[in-house]
């Protein structure tokens, strides 16, 4: 009892931590004109993914923790596996379509402007959003219309390797398209992520001066620390040697895969991104919140 108050307490801060960070970047961006720009676009949409992501399954299990509340519907279950997994699939797509706009940022910058149109820009978030929901809903359809020789999901939530294991039929062909599904979702995002950089770094070493290279570089450090962490998690869930897995280490480290990308979205963007740092000290929201700090030290 006293660790599930612990873990609720610990999740709960994490939950209001990443909601706080990312909604705070949403409103920063979108509030200042000077970073109405095809980056920033892209990365709004991306706060807003993850925030829909976490908060898929953060509610859900607080209610657990804390009200004991362990059953959930079946339609609500089939939801929810529905969104988050729609989510995360976007998130790694959307990574791709990042390293691809600091691509053309960098190699071609005078047709920077031309190339990643504002329109151009939320066709690639719809089409994220839209190949991710069609290849998760076949997969959680057919799961939650099978037959069930258990109704005990020994999960934080309503993951889809849970459920198939609830299944009495043969679920061999979903579990083959949930592999092969994985696979390309890791690997084409990662390829051309890794083809992106390879002309990056190929016309960054071209640039004479040293803080000129630096400077070019440095847009990408929080896009890379970002792709690190959340291709990081997924590859080391996927390449686990089977000797080693549990249930009990699967929750965990899905747990902290799914609550880390979110929490620190917006820390890396804003601790490694100047204009964003300047753009929330400079916002009437912070001049808000030192107003009332320094009134309440009056006080």
């Amino acid at each position: 009892m006293v660790l599930q108050k612990i873990m609720f307490l610990i999740l709960l801060l994490i939950y209001l931590a990443t909601l706080a960070g990312n909604i705070l970047m949403i409103v920063t961006i979108l509030s200042d004109y000077h970073l109405h720009t095809p980056m920033y676009i892209l990365l709004v949409n991306l706060s807003i993914m993850e925030v829909c992501g976490i908060s898929a399954v953060t509610p859900k299990l607080l209610s657990v923790l804390i009200a004991k509340g362990t059953t959930i519907s079946l339609p609500g279950c089939h939801m929810q596996a529905l969104l988050y997994f729609t989510i995360i699939t976007a998130v790694f797509l959307m990574l791709a379509v990042m390293s691809f706009d600091r691509y053309v940022a960098i190699c071609h910058p005078l047709r920077y402007s031309t190339i990643m149109r504002h329109s151009l820009c939320m066709w690639l978030v719809g089409i994220c959003l839209t190949i991710s929901f069609v290849c998760i809903l076949y997969p959680v359809t057919v799961i939650f219309n099978l037959k069930y020789c258990n109704h005990i999901l020994n999960y934080f939530f309503c993951h889809i390797g849970a459920m198939l294991k609830l299944i009495c039929k043969d679920s061999s062909f979903i579990k083959l398209y949930i592999l092969v599904f994985s696979t390309f979702i890791l690997v084409i995002p990662l390829v051309i992520t890794t083809i992106s950089y390879v002309f990056i770094v190929h016309t960054v070493i071209k640039i004479p001066s040293d803080k000129g290279r630096k400077k070019t570089f440095s847009t990408c450090a929080s896009h890379l620390t970002m792709v690190f962490v959340v291709f990081g998690c997924a590859i080391f869930i996927q390449i686990r040697p089977s000797r080693d897995y549990s249930v009990e280490t699967d929750k965990l480290v899905n747990l902290v895969s799914t609550v880390l990308s979110p929490l620190l979205n917006p820390f890396i963007y804003t601790i490694r991104n100047q204009k964003v740092k300047h753009s929330i000290r400079n916002s009437n929201i912070w001049k808000r919140i030192k107003w009332n700090c320094l009134h309440c030290t009056e006080v």
